[in-house]
């Protein structure tokens, strides 16, 4: 089970280990065509610069090439180090490899279920990213630059890498060392298109409760809290029709939009939200205006 940004229980598929590595070869070709772009931008601002001259008839060339050589070096960093944070960290919980391939980070409870993704969590998985992949790199490159035993040292670069690369065969959620030191393991958040609806009775379209006969009309501020990414939820939460589950969102969502809908006709209450919802995002749709999720302006 994962559990979503309102709180709710939803169950989850662990992601296979083709799919991490393909999202991962994804994401460092996507870095190093950036790293390539920018670098190819900064040595064209580099070559425009080169007829300045200073008030003093000096050649400005030289710092000019400085402070693109810092900022080349400032992109790289960033690239390198902060890609995977920022997009992990964001609404979606998964950087663009993981959002083609269609898997995400989520938080791992103790108990084996999901939990909260924390920023903390987030950072800790990807700092370890280094050691696994960038560390044996380092060795090898510095035996190179002292002169010392090359082979010895790729094969212990090699060792070193191959531990860190076949861990995920170890263990039945394929969870890599970050992912077991963060608390994270990576599931599937495959697309949906919105056009495949769930079906629901023609009373809850019209609003009306058929248990308790209380119309339910939601205002259009009640129904712009919410986006894409929360009506497939919700979609998912009214298919498995667990009781307790549909206690928990339609609480969820009343405290949100600040409705009290009673108990005991919370599937009444969800119909009528999922059904009023989707006809507004797609209505959006068809004037080109998307709201991915509820974080989307």
């Amino acid at each position: 089970m994962i559990l979503t940004p309102e709180g709710v229980s939803v169950p989850l598929i662990v992601a296979s280990r083709g799919a991490r590595a393909a999202a991962l070869l994804i994401d460092l070709f996507l870095i190093s065509a950036t790293m390539i772009a920018t670098t190819l931008l900064l040595i064209w601002l580099g070559a425009g610069m080169s007829t300045i001259r200073d008030a003093n008839k000096e050649s400005a060339l030289g710092r000019a090439i400085q402070a693109l050589i810092v900022l080349w070096f400032i992109a790289m960093f960033l690239f390198r180090n902060v890609w995977f944070i920022w997009f992990e960290l964001g609404p979606r919980g998964a950087t663009p490899g993981k959002r083609i391939v269609g898997i995400r980070v989520a938080g791992r409870a103790s108990d084996g279920g999901g939990g909260r993704l924390t920023t903390e969590a987030v950072i800790a998985r990807n700092l370890l990213r280094d050691i696994e992949l960038l560390l044996p790199l380092t060795f090898i490159i510095g035996a190179v630059s002292a002169g010392t035993d090359v082979e010895l040292a790729g094969w212990a670069g090699a060792l070193w890498f191959a531990i860190f690369a076949l861990f995920p065969f170890f263990n039945r959620d394929g969870l890599r060392c970050g992912d077991v030191i963060a608390g994270t393991w990576v599931v599937e958040a495959p697309r949906r298109k919105l056009a495949q609806a769930l079906s629901v009775s023609a009373a809850a379209t019209a609003g009306r409760s058929t248990t308790t006969g209380a119309q339910y009309h939601f205002a259009e501020a009640e129904l712009a809290i919410y986006g894409e990414y929360e009506l497939q939820v919700l979609e998912q939460v009214l298919r498995d029709n667990r009781p307790e589950a549909l206690a928990e969102v339609a609480a969820a969502i009343c405290r949100k939009i600040g409705w009290n809908a009673g108990s005991g006709d919370e599937r009444a209450f969800l119909d009528a939200y999922y059904t009023q919802l989707r006809a507004r995002l797609e209505s959006g749709m068809r004037f080109g205006k998307r709201k991915a999720s509820k974080f989307d302006g």
